[in-house]
């Protein structure tokens, strides 16, 4: 039996980190896991942003009430989940992502949470476990399953590449020059495509 795997942001929903930046005027947030590989290293700058310009969960949770799915994201996964399971391994947060999943009609979401004080700091954030996404691959495979995974991100390398098929989505052309041997899709007309051949639909 196949099953799929696939990164969120970028893929089906806009970068959250991105957005608040824009509407903050805080260049430093736009960087993502496009840019940076070590995720610690990432998200240890990002908390320290937030407390340097005093930002809470709620100033990032008004930002992410505004965004909407990626055009013809809904589309896409709907299809998807007509043909196959899917599970969405993220390094996002349980925080962040919880108002998009209705937007997504609730699909399986896997990722990490936040420590949040009483008055809203983000104080640190909480790994659900290392390698989140190539584990979650292994053990899917060592449930028999034949698994298909896409990403977007140097941070779905590992889980694209312990993946039984596995390929970029959309990728930026930094992660394609580093990883020229994994195949690319650019848009839902060549993931659709793509997932076709694989399942044989």
């Amino acid at each position: 039996m196949k099953i799929l795997v696939a990164d969120l942001e970028g893929v089906f929903l806009p970068e959250i980190w991105i957005n608040v930046a824009q509407k903050t005027g805080i260049e430093e947030l736009k960087l993502t896991t496009r840019d940076i590989s070590d995720y610690d290293v990432l998200m240890t700058k990002r908390l320290t942003i937030l407390k340097e310009h005093n930002l809470k969960i709620q100033d990032i949770s008004e930002v992410i009430a505004t965004l909407e799915p990626l055009e013809g994201a809904l589309e896409m996964l709907t299809w998807i989940r007509e043909q196959a399971q899917i599970i969405i391994l993220s390094d996002t947060f349980e925080e962040f992502a919880k108002p998009l999943m209705a937007k997504l009609n609730f699909p399986t979401l896997l990722c990490h949470n936040l420590s949040i004080d009483k008055m809203g700091n983000v104080t640190d954030y909480n790994i659900r476990i290392d390698d989140q996404k190539k584990r979650a691959v292994k053990a899917l495979k060592e449930l028999n399953y034949e698994v298909i995974a896409f990403g977007d991100s140097y941070n779905d390398i590992g889980m694209i590449t312990q993946a039984d098929h596995g390929f970029f989505f959309s990728p930026p052309d930094s992660v394609i020059t580093d990883y020229p041997e994994i195949p690319v899709t650019r848009n839902y007309l060549e993931l659709k495509n793509m997932i076709s051949s694989l399942l044989n639909v």
